[in-house]
């Protein structure tokens, strides 16, 4: 952990009506590293992001910004929901957020011509911001987050809408931020994503911090070492396979192929020997357990102590 975090929140709380939006959260960033806010919807990361904005106000708790110069300059903003104009031309609407963010209005349009041919929609540039895709939407968003090259840039679900080749264009635009010194805060729901992504994960639920630290850090916490897709030549009964030592959890799938995790203290070699003991392997596939089936795991860990303590 840094000694000289960029962010630092503390006990950051916010209730809407009768509903604990964000309960309790604390966390810090570094300097130049990638950090993901990860959950469902409704976990509370917008809301903690429209805290850090000052756009709404948190009940209690600090946010610290350690930023020398005007913090409303320095950080960069990507919404989840559209923020832009949709009747202005797209190049006048990128130039106009350069100059919010202390750009001149020359140096803000040649940002802006350069983002639109790094994002191949030159010939729009022209074009009312409606005119365009979802995804050519998200891209322009994008750009004016971060045309100003922010010190700290926030983008709150920043692959939303993206086609699967698109996405990876903008893990590499993330990536490049990072290596240019920007610190990314980002927060989604596509945990897969994220995986490729972060240096290190909060992970959220119900407004809540179940678990932060790097992947590693996190898969730790996880009972599951990882999982075989298996196929045998005479399928054992469920419950054998449940019953051998060092499964942990079996899923019967349509095409006959059986999905098998396995825990922490069990080598694959020693899984591997145990199932070919029960029946003949046709064929396995394994990998790690992933991202997705940690923070079930955590979430179930946690609302059964929310139970056991009541």
């Amino acid at each position: 952990m840094s000694d000289n975090p960029i962010l630092q929140v503390e006990d950051l709380r916010k209730q809407f009506s009768r509903t604990k939006a964000v309960d309790g959260l604390s966390f810090s960033i570094n300097r130049g590293e990638i950090f993901a806010l990860l959950g469902p919807n409704g976990a509370g990361k917008s809301t903690t992001l429209r805290m850090l904005l000052d756009i709404i106000r948190p009940d209690s708790g600090t946010i610290r910004f350690n930023l020398d110069g005007n913090v409303r300059t320095l950080v960069g903003y990507l919404p989840e929901d559209r923020g832009l104009y949709p009747d202005l031309p797209i190049l006048r609407t990128l130039t106009y957020f350069g100059q919010l963010r202390g750009m001149t209005t020359a140096d803000a349009r040649r940002s802006a011509i350069d983002w639109l041919k790094r994002a191949e929609l030159t010939d729009r540039a022209n074009d009312k911001l409606l005119t365009l895709s979802k995804g050519n939407q998200q891209k322009i968003q994008f750009i004016s987050a971060i045309i100003h090259q922010p010190r700290f840039a926030i983008l709150d679900e920043p692959f939303s809408g993206l086609d699967p080749i698109n996405q990876e264009k903008f893990i590499d635009t993330i990536r490049e931020l990072k290596q240019q010194g920007t610190t990314i805060l980002l927060s989604s729901h596509q945990m897969a994503l994220v995986e490729k992504l972060a240096d290190r994960i909060l992970l959220m639920n119900q407004g809540k911090s179940l678990f932060c630290g790097t992947l590693p850090e996190i898969r730790q916490r996880s009972a599951t070492e990882g999982k075989l897709m298996v196929r045998f030549a005479e399928q054992p009964d469920q419950s054998i396979l449940e019953a051998t030592d060092g499964v942990t959890r079996t899923i019967m799938t349509e095409d006959g192929e059986t999905i098998i995790e396995f825990d922490r203290m069990t080598s694959l070699n020693q899984m591997m020997s145990r199932l070919a003991s029960l029946s003949a392997i046709v064929s396995v596939r394994s990998s790690r357990t992933d991202l997705h089936d940690i923070y079930l795991q955590l979430t179930l860990a946690a609302t059964n102590t929310k139970h056991t303590s009541q």
